[in-house]
């Protein structure tokens, strides 16, 4: 009866062992793995978290001779200044039109040349295309201005060249205002556009062939192969680059703009990190560009943290 009686009573909860104990065997357990990401942790503490503090300059009158710690506090009057001033507004919008240009025709160029690149069944020619749209992005925009502006001359390139035999008056193209933004938008695409299909074509290559064998038997063309499978296979991919192509349409390239921009086109040229160079390094106005470089980053964080919330609405992908 008692073995009886023992067997139908409950048995006690085994302790298990706090949450803090378990943190530490787990760290403990990958030890090895986590000492291999030291040098990536202790790179961006020291070269991104740590100087981090001089954003206070935004709200300080900063002197050079005083330095940061001794400089005086003028609170938002940086930020004040900058907004009422007259290049800050042609910065801002320069930078938004251009960003959206490059978003609009920039982002989905890297996903067709995945796309067609995945069609293709030549090896050899799949290859060479590839390392053929690579090449530009190891290029700098120094020597890459360089090649556009003789390219370009009015006098002595070969597309002026190529127009004048056609009975056509030589353009400035990078000092014509009406060309300026083209230019910028075009050349950056054909640096990018290969380099940024990699990640696509990295997705591309994760689909299962099966779908493709199913998809034949029951009659669908390469269109709707590509329409059906292809494309919802990578949307994850495409999403995720999507949140930070739009976080980063505050940003611009300024390698790219300052080798090519000159003051004929400053009115549609001058964005905000050419902007932020000239009243921050030519005239030493430190406080003025580091509110400046500030805004752009928490208009950045801003556009991300929405970009997110609204994909998450229509499809499960995200970066939280």
């Amino acid at each position: 009866m008692n073995t009886a009686l023992e067997d139908t009573a409950p048995s006690l909860p085994v302790k298990q062992p706090g949450r803090f104990k378990r943190w530490l065997k787990s760290y403990y357990r990958h030890r090895y793995l986590l000492l291999m990401l030291l040098p990536c942790l202790l790179f961006f503490i020291v070269f991104k978290y740590l100087p981090m503090y001089g954003i206070t300059l935004a709200f300080k009158d900063y002197k050079v001779v005083k330095g940061i710690f001794g400089s005086p506090w003028v609170g938002m009057e940086n930020f004040q200044f900058l907004f009422e001033g007259r290049e800050f507004p042609r910065a801002l919008k320069n930078t938004l039109i251009l960003s959206f240009y490059k978003l609009i025709f920039g982002f989905p160029a890297p996903i067709i040349l995945a796309l067609l690149l995945n069609e293709l069944r030549k090896v050899f020619f799949k290859r060479f295309v590839q390392t053929l749209s690579y090449l530009p992005h190891f290029l700098s925009w120094v020597i890459l201005a360089g090649i556009f502006m003789e390219l370009f001359s009015p006098t002595r390139g070969t597309i002026n060249y190529i127009i004048s035999l056609f009975g056509g008056d030589p353009i400035f193209f990078f000092g014509d205002k009406h060309w300026f933004r083209t230019l910028l938008v075009s050349t950056e695409i054909w640096k990018s556009i290969g380099w940024g299909s990699i990640v696509y074509l990295a997705a591309l290559s994760n689909v299962d062939t099966t779908l493709y064998e199913a998809a034949v038997v029951d009659g669908a063309n390469r269109w709707k192969q590509m329409r059906y499978i292809t494309l919802p296979a990578i949307m994850p991919v495409v999403t995720i680059m999507f949140i930070f192509a739009v976080g980063g349409i505050i940003n611009d390239d300024f390698d790219q703009v300052f080798n090519f921009y000159n003051e004929n086109v400053y009115e549609v040229g001058d964005v905000l990190s050419t902007y932020t160079y000239r009243i921050g390094i030519t005239q030493m106005k430190y406080g003025l560009s580091t509110a400046s470089g500030l805004f752009v980053n928490l208009i950045a964080l801003i556009l991300i943290i929405v970009t997110n919330s609204i994909t998450r609405r229509f499809n499960d992908y995200g970066i939280w």
